[in-house]
This record gives structure tokens, C-alpha cells and sequence, in this order.
């Protein structure tokens, strides 16, 4: 049986596509959650593209690795803090049209790790509330990505 919510129309969105001029750029992003609820929020530094917007932690993932692999690595290298892909739940990801890139991201939930969340490259970090989210002005890739956060928590 097919149900169809015509509480929520569709919206008709043209979205570029992938091409030489916007090559697709796969990076992985994770919302880590601590005790009280709260998910941490990086701020990109200075001499970054979007520099200023606050963002959910990761990065780009290298040829022959997994998102899991990469946010791993990332988190590693951006905090200073150990996790495990056994840590990480596939949560929602953002497909988004930037000028010069198709950005999709998948979003991670983790809430075990092991050291302190540190600013390692520059960035400033922030612990957020579910009701703070929107409060920080993110990239339109990571705006889409709010509600499910704020569904799980």
C-alpha cells in the first residue's frame, strides 16, 4: 500500500549537475554528542573557504577510504581525540550544489570517544544545544542537516 503526506508538498528544486566545472566532493562529518546533550560545532579559521561558518567536525575522504575511515582520521587530526567506526551512526547526509563543487556529505552521530575535543588547526570549537543550532551560521550544506540532529536529541 503506497501512503503518500500531502501535509508536506515537494519543492521543485533544479540542481546543477556533476561535471568537469563541479566535480563531486565526497567529505564526512560527525556530530559528536556528549553527556549533557550538547554536540560540538567548529568554526572554519581564518583563510578557509567559509571562513567563520560554524560547521559539524570532519573532512574530505582520500581515494580508497571509507567515510567511517576518514571521520576517524579527521577527528584525530582536527581534535586530537580517538574514536572507532564501531562509535559512529549514519545519521543524514547533505547533497549540495556549491559553484565550483557538488558537496555530499554523510552525518555521523558518535558519543564515545576517548581525549578531549581540542581546536589542533586553528578553529574555535563550541558545545551546543539542540535549541542553539541555529544560533551558529553554517554553510547551507550543514543548515540541512539541523533537523535530524535536533530529531535524535
Amino acid at each position: 500500500m503506497l501512503v503518500l503526506n500531502r501535509a508536506m508538498p515537494c519543492v521543485d528544486v533544479t540542481i546543477p549537475p556533476v561535471s568537469a566545472n563541479r566535480p563531486l566532493l565526497l567529505v564526512t562529518a560527525a556530530a559528536l554528542i556528549d553527556a549533557d546533550q550538547r554536540v560540538l560545532l567548529a568554526e572554519r579559521p581564518a583563510g578557509k573557504n567559509m571562513a567563520g561558518l560554524w560547521e559539524f567536525p570532519g573532512g574530505k575522504v582520500h581515494e580508497n577510504e571509507t567515510p567511517e575511515a576518514a571521520l576517524v582520521r579527521e577527528l584525530k587530526e582536527e581534535l586530537g581525540i580517538e574514536t572507532s567506526p564501531g562509535c559512529l551512526s549514519a545519521l543524514a547526509f547533505a547533497s549540495h550544489a556549491y559553484e565550483k563543487f557538488h558537496l555530499l556529505m554523510p552525518l555521523f552521530a558518535c558519543r564515545v570517544w576517548q581525549g578531549t575535543p581540542q581546536a589542533r588547526e586553528g578553529q574555535r570549537l563550541a558545545w551546543a544545544r539542540k535549541d542553539q543550532l541555529k544560533n551558529y551560521e553554517m554553510p547551507p550544506a550543514d543548515v540541512g542537516l539541523i533537523e535530524a540532529l535536533r530529531n535524535l536529541l
